[in-house]
């Protein structure tokens, strides 16, 4: 009888266990929430070089994570500032108001870029490298909802080589947003988050890691004749670096002379083994996840980007690339395992933008493809209106992909912006590798598939967005004879990996179609705080099923 009882009490005892620890798990929040943005990834990355994957960096994600295979950036351009800003508000540049890197800003009438503030002070350097905040961006991130949900207990820190790529997901809020100085190898930040930097960053600038790195020559990873999955080594259509003749390996680093080597870092898989050094850095330093209240780590690797518009998505400088963020990445993930503990950090992994294949690759296959130039549209179209017009500046700007109209001059002239913008579409939908100019009075009215549209309503900012969009046939885009570049509509530059992994997150794998705006909801329901301010996207059920 008595055996009966204690078996019963035993029993009682694991089940009152087991209920406290679902309670906790259901209400307590990580201790760190880790955002990883990989610059210019493709989604199918993920899977090219898998063969070549250490078994603890992108294959672990994806083993033991919640991966979402069909994820798609729903609005065009696709350019790195608004990508960022959408990863972190759940919104689109149509709400948050980063339509570019730069933009025409009809009322300041000049070109503004994205985090550009000249109200706030450098901090590590005396230029103008530091002089940037949020302030053009109309919404919070996730990191600034955090903050609000804690009272502003938490920290929140954004790190990355861009600037635009630290700011933009650190928020309004933020502790603090560190960036890279390419002529001085230093990290800085502004006057808007702190009135000098920490003692740990200056410690940190002073290792002069840039330098050493570059130093090192950029050799191969594994031997040259294994990577199978890219094309040869020498080809026309890569840029070579400046000391180079061709762009083949090794690339010779140390010995370049026209640029710092500091600067020369960005380009070079050591731009992210920086990275991830300053992030550990930052979580020592700020203490990142070792308090009480959750704090957010978001980190952009820029190299990944760089290397990627030099060289092309089927480059072998590209494959060796991943093939070192990818072991990076298995160190950093046993890092956060010692120091924050397995299972008690939230991270993600995704990308703000996808890329084109390099023109000659496609044209070297038979694949039709081309290149079109904004300077050239410009001259163009501003030559169509003097000979129809009379009238000299009728246009202000061709960026993004958008032509944007002088509607000062138009009116003073008493002529059309509908008109003139309507002459341009029909004149300019003859030009070689447009598909088709679309005028955004008439976008509703306009023959599009409806995913077009969709994309086109998503980004259009009243302001910031041109009078009439360009619209290129797959695999043509803006400058870049040599190397590539991204901002199409289409899937080589929409289609991103995104993978949640760590705390709460069970292993499953979706293809249910999600949007970039889909992430910060998600997280929002995963920290059980307030969706930024401006977000429209979906929780991902499939992650909490």
């Amino acid at each position: 009888m008595i055996t009966k009882i204690l078996k019963h009490l035993t029993i009682i005892t694991f089940y009152l266990i087991a209920v406290n620890t679902l309670a906790q798990n259901n209400s307590a929040r990580p201790r760190l929430v880790v955002g990883i943005v990989v610059d210019q990834m493709r989604w199918d990355f993920l899977h090219r070089y898998t063969e070549k994957y250490s078994a603890g960096g992108f294959k672990k994600l994806i083993m033991e994570g919640y991966n979402c295979e069909q994820t798609y950036i729903n609005y065009f351009p696709t350019y790195t500032a608004p990508g960022h800003a959408s990863i972190y508000t759940g919104s689109v540049p149509a709400i948050h108001g980063i339509t570019g890197n730069n933009w025409f800003d009809n009322t300041a009438r000049r070109v503004v870029y994205c985090t550009e503030d000249t109200t706030v002070n450098s901090l590590g350097e005396s230029k103008k490298s530091g002089q940037h905040s949020p302030v053009n961006m109309f919404t919070t991130t996730i990191c600034d909802e955090l903050r609000i949900a804690t009272n502003f207990k938490s920290k929140t820190v954004g790190i990355a080589l861009k600037d635009r790529g630290a700011i933009l997901p650190a928020g309004h809020a933020a502790t603090a947003a560190y960036w890279y100085e390419g002529n001085t190898g230093n990290w800085i930040s502004s006057s808007y988050y702190m009135k000098e930097l920490p003692t740990w960053v200056k410690k940190f600038n002073e290792q002069k890691l840039a330098e050493k790195y570059v130093k090192q020559n950029w050799k191969t990873l594994l031997e040259l004749a294994t990577y199978t999955e890219s094309t040869e080594d020498d080809k026309w259509y890569e840029n070579p670096f400046s000391n180079e003749d061709k762009p083949v390996f090794i690339h010779k680093t140390s010995e370049i002379k026209k640029e710092p080597l500091t600067e020369v870092l960005r380009s070079t898989p050591f731009g992210n083994t920086l990275t991830f050094e300053f992030a550990k850095a930052a979580i020592e330093g700020d203490t990142l996840g070792q308090r009480k209240a959750t704090d957010f780590l978001a980190i952009s690797f820029s190299s990944t980007d760089y290397i990627g518009h030099q060289f092309g998505p089927n480059a072998i400088e590209t494959q060796d690339a991943y093939l070192r963020f990818d072991l990076e990445l298995e160190d950093f993930l046993t890092y956060l395992d010692k120091k924050i503990g397995k299972g008690n950090y939230l991270l993600f992994l995704t990308a703000d933008h996808g890329a084109a294949h390099a023109t000659g690759f496609n044209k070297e296959k038979h694949i039709p493809a081309g290149n079109i130039f904004e300077k050239a549209i410009f001259k163009y179209a501003d030559s169509l209106l003097q000979l129809k017009y009379r009238q000299k500046n009728l246009i202000s700007a061709v960026i993004n992909q958008q032509i944007f109209l002088n509607h000062d001059n138009i009116l003073t002239a008493n002529l059309s912006v509908g008109e003139i913008s309507h002459y341009l579409a029909e004149k300019l939908n003859t030009l070689q590798g447009i598909d088709r100019v679309i005028v955004y009075q008439n976008l509703q009215q306009t023959p599009l598939p409806a995913w077009f549209r969709e994309c086109l309503n998503n980004h259009y900012k009243p302001g910031r967005t041109g009078d009439l969009q360009l619209l290129f046939h797959p695999a043509w885009f803006n400058e870049f004879e040599r190397g590539t570049t991204h901002g199409s509509i289409f899937p080589y530059d929409t289609h991103i990996p995104l993978i949640f992994y760590g705390w709460n997150i069970k292993p499953g794998k979706d293809y249910s179609r999600t949007y970039i705006t889909d992430i910060a909801p998600t997280l929002s329901a995963l920290l059980k705080i307030q969706e930024p301010n401006g977000s429209i996207g979906k929780v991902i059920t499939g992650l909490f099923k």
